[in-house]
């Protein structure tokens, strides 16, 4: 399906890009989310002072998830992200870690659990594909994510 030929009707899909990250790691961190309805752009970021990678990572999913069930309750959701943990743990890990108790195969507790547990619980009240994307590759909204995390690493780094 051609992006621009998507209609803004209750039961097409919205296509979502996302990407989070830090300066250090742990250290200022931010994310940022594009939202593609067939009609507008929404672009949604934010941070925090001091975090990893990954929770940002985590965080853009889970901002810009939330932005769609409240807005756009019906829709299906294709959503690239260039994070290789989010999207392979929310399509395959997370089974195994709930049923083992919120434990790696290791035996060890899954870091970043309470961003997991919103993570899959938007993901099981939407029609979500995860598709993984090259990040730094000039893919358009992938860039556009990376800048808008850019701008708020730099109002959160000294």
């Amino acid at each position: 399906m051609d992006l621009f030929s998507i209609d803004n009707n209750e039961t097409s899909q919205i296509t979502i890009y996302t990407d989070g990250g830090c300066h250090g790691n742990p250290g200022a961190g931010g994310w940022g989310a594009v939202l593609l309805d067939g009609v507008n752009e929404i672009e949604l970021s934010g941070g925090e002072n001091m975090t990893t990678n990954n929770r940002m990572e985590l965080t853009a999913a889970i901002e810009v998830l939330r932005y769609a069930k409240e807005h756009y309750p019906s829709r299906k959701i294709q959503l690239f992200i260039d994070s290789q943990y989010v999207k392979n743990g929310i399509t395959a890990w997370i089974k195994n870690w709930k049923a083992k108790g919120w434990k790696t195969a290791d035996k060890k507790a899954v870091k970043n659990q309470d961003l997991w547990v919103a993570l899959d619980k938007l993901n099981e009240e939407s029609e979500v594909e995860w598709t993984w994307v090259k990040g730094h590759a000039g893919i358009k909204y992938n860039e556009v994510c990376d800048s808008l995390c850019q701008m708020e690493i730099a109002k959160r780094s000294n």
